[in-house]
């Protein structure tokens, strides 16, 4: 990869910004003095300094975030807050794909990677994920077994699918549901099929990844095979 496109891919400025940059600034690959814009560089095993200081860079980055109620699960909104923001350095200069997405009225796991093939094995109902969710309802939970036999629900389409949860507990206050897809709104359209109305919903957990001790905006890096 050319040096001016991997400094652009990074944010560091558009193409014409970096051959500039690279006249004004110290830049380094490896021990050599770099001027030339279309040198090229082997991202994985060189690297590349700035006025003395070392350009962070990693093939694929996976992190789990917290996202807090009111947070939009997008990259760029002129209206609300994104999840994306709450990322800072070393990895505010990467784009992030967004597996698992919440509403702006849910909070709870969201997953960001750079690689996007894997955001799709996430996000794809057929891999059949298993994912868990705390539930506040605006009443006292009684249908267990129709949601643990399945209902019909409906998509982001408008079309008809069989939704089941795997697993239902409740306490007095929460009610903890687990299913393994994850289509548009399925789990507050599983409620509603029966008779009631989400009044919060949290997701804890996403394959083997858990939030755990994770705050609301906070977020950990983790490895591909730490979901499975």
């Amino acid at each position: 990869m050319r040096i001016d496109k991997f400094l652009s891919n990074l944010k560091y400025g558009t193409r014409k910004e970096i051959k500039s940059l690279l006249k004004t600034h110290e830049v380094f690959i490896n021990q050599n003095r770099v001027i030339d814009s279309s040198i090229s560089i082997d991202p994985l095993t060189d690297i590349v300094y700035i006025d003395g200081v070392q350009v962070y860079y990693k093939e694929h980055i996976h992190l789990m975030v917290y996202k807090p109620i009111g947070y939009l699960s997008a990259n760029h909104d002129t209206m609300h807050s994104v999840v994306t923001s709450l990322v800072k350095s070393p990895f505010d200069r990467f784009d992030f794909s967004i597996a698992g997405r919440l509403d702006l009225d849910a909070e709870g796991l969201l997953i960001l990677t750079t690689d996007g093939s894997f955001a799709h094995q996430i996000m794809h109902p057929k891999k059949h994920i298993e994912k868990t969710y705390e539930v506040m309802l605006d009443k006292p939970f009684f249908h267990q077994n129709t949601l643990l036999k399945g209902i019909i629900v409906k998509d982001a389409y408008n079309d008809e699918y069989f939704a089941k949860a795997l697993d239902i507990k409740k306490n007095k206050e929460y009610v903890t549901i687990i299913i393994d897809e994850g289509k548009f709104h399925q789990v507050k359209r599983m409620f509603q099929a029966v008779g009631y109305e989400v009044l919060r919903l949290k997701r804890t957990r996403i394959g083997n990844l858990e939030l755990k001790d994770l705050k609301p905006g906070e977020y950990i890096e983790f490895e591909r095979n730490d979901l499975e």
